[in-house]
């Protein structure tokens, strides 16, 4: 999949840019503040239909603006794609392909599949179980619609049984018996989609974190969840009582929990700062190769003002994936010109410069 053009109105601190791409690298150059993450975040957002970084939709308009558009031109071995996510405040967001609008926006997801790493990813290693399933959530939606509508419908339905919950102390049996119905069997279902992933994943991951470490520790991923026991249905049900006290559904697939390991012992509390980038990479990496492998070519990576945060070793190893075409089309940023043509200068492979500033994309 390559991104062959985009165009931003309004999007963030661009109020109207536009550019024409590279299919193998292209990089993002300029001072910090000027909107290389923002490019970025505009190709993610044709991809995901949603920012990688804000969760509300209306803080990516131009302030005191009153909507955005992104537009992009993709090409694949399967056709040509024109992709415009659009958002005026007030009202629902609207993605088009090819000019005609999606009726559910989960039917973009997937087309265009994109793997973005950037510093937010230390999140992984630092931040609870949360973090940990939107990453395994991110691959599944977008290698497996089956999975996507589960989830979709599995929340929906959390949603609605929780603020019954919340808002009446003697709420109708029947009610919530089929939502409990409803929990127990896409929970079962997306289970199994996890269990899948994380066993398909493994092999990618364990690779990649032993070329990054020189092999010197064993790394795991390990899957904790309710839906393990067969008796669970028993004791959801049974644990009502506790979810009324608390005005919430203590038990299910939502409460998932992904231990991530070094040497059998958590990397968070006993890997080193080393360790742990490698970890992270590890993983950015894995997601790359799983959804690659899944979808039959290659997702557009994003790198987003990585070289600051990554020592040579870690950085070496990024690049000789890159010379060796092990990505498809790669966009990175940093804010030390110097420093990326000095890397890029050494691989045998078409690129372009971008120079950005206050919004204003320049090809150099």
């Amino acid at each position: 999949m390559i991104l062959k053009e985009i165009k931003l109105i309004q999007f963030k601190n661009y109020k109207k840019s536009n550019a024409s791409f590279e299919e193998h690298i292209n990089c993002i150059l300029g001072e910090n503040g000027m909107g290389k993450t923002n490019l970025l975040d505009a190709i993610h957002y044709l991809s995901l239909a949603k920012s990688a970084f804000n969760p509300l939709d209306r803080q990516n308009i131009t302030h005191e603006t009153d909507f955005f558009s992104v537009m992009g031109k993709f090409i694949h071995e399967s056709g040509k794609y024109d992709i415009q996510c659009s958002l005026k405040k007030g009202e629902k967001k609207i993605v088009k392909k090819n000019k005609k609008a999606y009726e559910r926006l989960k039917d973009h997801v997937g087309l265009v599949p994109v793997v973005l790493i950037s510093p937010y990813d230390h999140e992984l290693i630092n931040e609870g179980n949360e973090i940990r399933r939107k990453f395994f959530n991110n691959i599944l939606s977008q290698t497996s619609s089956e999975y996507l509508d589960n989830l979709i419908d599995y929340n929906r339905i959390l949603h609605q049984r929780n603020s019954l919950l919340k808002n009446n102390h003697n709420p109708d049996p029947d009610l919530i018996d089929s939502y409990d119905t409803g929990l127990i069997e896409l929970g079962k279902k997306i289970h199994q989609f996890r269990k899948d992933c994380i066993k398909d994943f493994h092999p990618f991951f364990s690779q990649h974190y032993a070329e990054l470490s020189n092999g010197r520790e064993e790394v795991e991923i390990r899957y904790d969840s309710d839906m393990s026991d067969s008796k669970f249905p028993m004791r959801f049900k049974q644990n009502f009582q506790k979810d009324l006290i608390l005005q919430r559904t203590e038990l299910g697939i939502h409460r998932d929990r992904i231990h991530f390991m070094i040497d059998g012992f958590p990397v968070k509390k006993f890997g080193s700062q080393g360790q742990q980038k490698s970890f992270v990479i590890a993983l950015k990496l894995a997601q790359f190769d799983l959804i690659r492998e899944s979808k039959g070519f290659k997702p557009i990576l994003l790198l987003d003002d990585i070289f600051d945060k990554l020592d040579d070793l870690r950085i070496n190893k990024l690049m000789e994936l890159v010379s060796s075409d092990f990505f498809g089309q790669l966009f990175v940023t940093d804010a030390r010109p110097e420093r990326t043509l000095s890397i890029f200068k050494n691989i045998n492979l078409p690129f372009k410069i971008f120079y950005i500033k206050k919004g204003i994309i320049e090809e150099v």
